[in-house]
């Protein structure tokens, strides 16, 4: 069966399904006994349509509306009392890390362009002491190096420090995200220019003596930092691929279903920044030894890592790409077993 013709002979399904869903969510009393057993009936139907068109036809516009169909009526059959906790531990164990990872290529290619141009330039720029000189003329190197670059981690009080500098750092990340319906002609600009500011100052470090300084300064707090400004690149990446290539979807409804999933990367990597905030205030500015410092970037960083690969895997492997709404395949194919704290379909009359 092609994908017209089953959408065709299953469509009056999904439609009753979103309609009597839509029903009870207005008022528990505008459903009766028997059409909250059609209710359940149908949601299992829908999610075996669901589990059907992610084996067969995988295709992204029918999965998401059967996701947010099945997410209205799943609400409405079990009436879970749902709470904040809950609601956030499920953002941070299956949502942000799977947006994470089904955008993994587009966050390598950020990587490349932050990298690349930090690697490169501060090469060219270390080998090359003329070149270094147009950059940068040799008094302000000096100046640099001997005190400017070590004291900007001291230039103000800790907690004004760490606030000013996650403050800029969550900009910087919203500005590599949203501008991607630019094409991610900017996301590209905001990302090569961020990596060849690292390589000009490195390159100033290294060419006075002060390279293992400007290391032990940069890497506690600078690995997660980056990492999350890469990670936000590659948000910015994917918005501009869904309006480049949608597929054989609209490019709104392509943009749409792609903000949904890097609005949920922006907003995981808020945490992300408080860390790397506390981390740039408080830790790297301390007069712990250099290999604690560098120790506990390396640590939060690897953490980092395995937390949204191991994580987001798991997530994938559960069916999810971290849009909000979407239904787990495992949670799809049957109505789930009611926790003991939720009430049961028939309270609803």
């Amino acid at each position: 069966m092609d994908l017209d013709r089953f959408i065709a002979t299953n469509q009056p399904t999904w439609v009753r399904l979103e309609e009597l869903a839509d029903r009870a969510r207005r008022g528990p009393k505008r459903l009766s006994a028997n059409e909250l057993d059609e209710l359940v009936a149908l949601y299992q139907r829908t999610s075996a349509n669901l589990a059907f068109v992610r084996t067969r036809y995988d295709d992204v516009t029918v999965m998401a509306r059967l996701s947010r169909i099945l997410g209205l009526a799943r609400g409405t059959i079990y009436r879970g009392r749902s709470t904040p906790g809950r609601t956030v531990g499920r953002f941070f164990r299956e949502v942000f890390p799977a947006a994470v990872w089904h955008s993994r290529r587009a966050i390598a290619v950020a990587a490349f362009l932050l990298l690349a141009p930090a690697l490169a330039v501060g090469l060219w720029l270390g080998n090359d002491h003329r070149a270094r000189e147009v950059a940068i003329p040799s008094e302000v190197q000096q100046v640099v190096a001997d005190r400017e670059f070590a004291d900007y981690y001291r230039s103000a009080p800790a907690s004004e420090f760490q606030t000013s500098v996650t403050t800029n750092n969550i900009q910087v990340s919203f500005l590599a995200f949203a501008t991607g319906v630019l094409l991610g002609i900017p996301t590209v600009l905001l990302l090569v220019q961020n990596g060849a500011s690292i390589g000009v100052m490195g390159a100033v470090m290294h060419a006075h003596g002060k390279g293992a300084l400007f290391w032990g300064l940069v890497l506690p707090h600078g690995l997660l930092e980056l990492s999350s400004v890469i990670v936000a690149g590659g948000a910015g990446l994917m918005l501009a691929w869904s309006i480049i290539s949608p597929g054989d979807r609209s490019r709104a409804v392509s943009l749409a279903e792609q903000a949904l999933r890097t609005v949920t990367i922006v907003l995981g990597l808020v945490l992300c920044f408080c860390v790397a905030g506390f981390t740039e205030a408080w830790v790297t500015p301390s007069g712990l030894p250099t290999w604690a410092r560098v120790g506990f970037g390396v640590l939060i960083e690897a953490t980092f890592v395995a937390y949204v690969v191991g994580f987001g895997r798991a997530a994938a492997a559960r069916g999810l790409t971290g849009r909000f709404g979407e239904v787990p395949l495992d949670e799809a194919v049957a109505v789930p077993a009611r926790p003991t704290n939720e009430q049961p379909a028939t309270s609803l009359v």
